[in-house]
């Protein structure tokens, strides 16, 4: 069968800088696309039209399900929400997109760009978490059935890693909405087809300018 791996759409910025105080929200961050992350999801349609989708995954974030949202209206399905494909830092209370990483925190952009995840992070656990997430989807889907996972960078990034025998987790840049394929045969073989197609959103990738910087002393926490 054929896995068609998504990272999600352009997610908004979450940071206790953006808003006064009485209006933040507790417990972790979990933020909505933004309009230009709405227009890359949308993209998904039809750059997937020609695929015969037996099913659609999501991770439980909402940038994932929203990222989702358009190709499952579009195939008639109902996403199904897979809680193992979240993300590392699910639980943090920051959210700050990729783009805004070299500034708001050099230091964690510099760890990302070498490869490796956050030291906080128990990659050995998070890599078999994200594994047996795909091993179930495809158990699911026998013979030559294609299904679609909306995912995020790191948790893709991290079972390719796996698949390649890579040493270092965060190998390859995938964009938003980026489309990466994985054959999986009957008899455990596993074949990275493709990483990270663009061509249909290729004209929505520049990043949009930044936000403001919040005030000096205040941790930022960044993400793919």
């Amino acid at each position: 069968m054929q896995l068609v791996l998504v990272r999600h759409a352009l997610p908004q910025r979450i940071h206790p800088a953006d808003a006064p105080a009485a209006d933040r929200p507790g417990g972790p961050a979990d933020p909505p696309l933004t309009p230009r992350g709405e227009e890359q999801a949308q993209r998904l349609v039809g750059a997937l039209a020609a695929e015969p989708v037996a099913g659609l995954y999501t991770s439980p974030l909402t940038r994932a399900r929203a990222t989702a949202a358009p190709l499952a209206a579009a195939l008639g399905l109902e996403p199904i929400v897979v809680d193992d494909l979240r993300e590392y830092d699910a639980d943090a209370a920051h959210y700050v997109p990729v783009h805004e990483m070299p500034r708001l925190d050099p230091a964690a952009w510099e760890r990302m760009r070498a490869g490796l995840l956050p030291e906080s992070v128990d990659v050995g656990a998070f890599t078999r978490r994200v594994a047996a997430a795909f091993e179930g989807i495809i158990a699911a889907h026998p013979g030559r059935e294609t299904a679609v996972v909306v995912a995020h960078a790191g948790v893709v990034n991290t079972w390719l890693a796996q698949l390649l025998g890579l040493d270092r987790p965060l190998v390859f840049p995938l964009d938003y909405t980026g489309i990466t394929r994985v054959l999986a045969g009957r008899d455990g073989r596993r074949v990275v087809r493709t990483v990270n197609e663009i061509a249909h959103v290729a004209d929505l990738l520049t990043p949009p300018a930044p936000t403001p910087a919040p005030p000096r002393g205040d941790a930022a926490r960044c993400s793919p």
